[in-house]
């Protein structure tokens, strides 16, 4: 599967009342650490990739682990790439298993999120540690449905009253990183 995902900066406060007006319906809250990974084997600033332990504490609920490897870019006009992603029962246990190969902590990614349903598409309001508010617009794919499912994406947006335009391709480790070094 691929996730096809279009990010803009966006105030949430105006965001609100646009997905209330579209008839959106909100699905949860939460907050996530993210947990980033450099491979012994390869660079994946270079080769695009990605591998995680988010950390997520439901506003209500037991707090969840996922691991998740993102794969390169597969198109240039949104974030669509193929994404796999696991839950594991010990975080401890997967950092053990993670560091035993040879695999190190890049980064950390701290942000509260809260998510919405509208047609189909995931609407996440992303308030992300040392970066500032983010809207992202994704939904699943099989590789046949990517550019019909990201131009619904990039409709959705222009509904919400933003430029897609203006949508950032860097993923939120790619923005703080960039941010350190500047």
């Amino acid at each position: 599967m691929y996730e096809v995902e279009l990010k803009c900066r966006a105030d949430h406060d105006a965001l609100r009342e646009t997905l209330a007006e579209l008839g959106a319906d909100h699905v949860d809250s939460r907050q996530q650490t993210d947990t980033y990974y450099d491979a012994p084997h390869r660079e994946f600033a270079e080769t695009d990739e990605a591998l995680r332990i988010r950390h997520e504490a439901p506003a209500d609920g037991e707090a969840v682990t996922k691991l998740t490897y993102k794969g390169p870019l597969v198109e240039s006009e949104s974030k669509t790439r193929e994404e796999h992603e696991t839950t594991v029962d010990s975080e401890s246990a997967l950092e053990g298993v993670l560091s035993g190969l040879g695999f190190e902590p890049a980064a950390t990614v701290e942000k509260d999120r809260e998510f919405y349903a509208l047609e189909g598409y995931t609407i996440t309001l992303d308030s992300v540690d040392g970066l500032g508010e983010f809207v992202e617009v994704e939904r699943e794919a099989t590789e046949s449905e990517v550019e019909r499912v990201r131009e619904g994406a990039v409709d959705l947006l222009s509904r919400l009253g933003l430029d897609p335009g203006e949508q950032i391709r860097t993923s939120y480790l790619g923005l703080l990183l960039a941010a350190d070094d500047a």
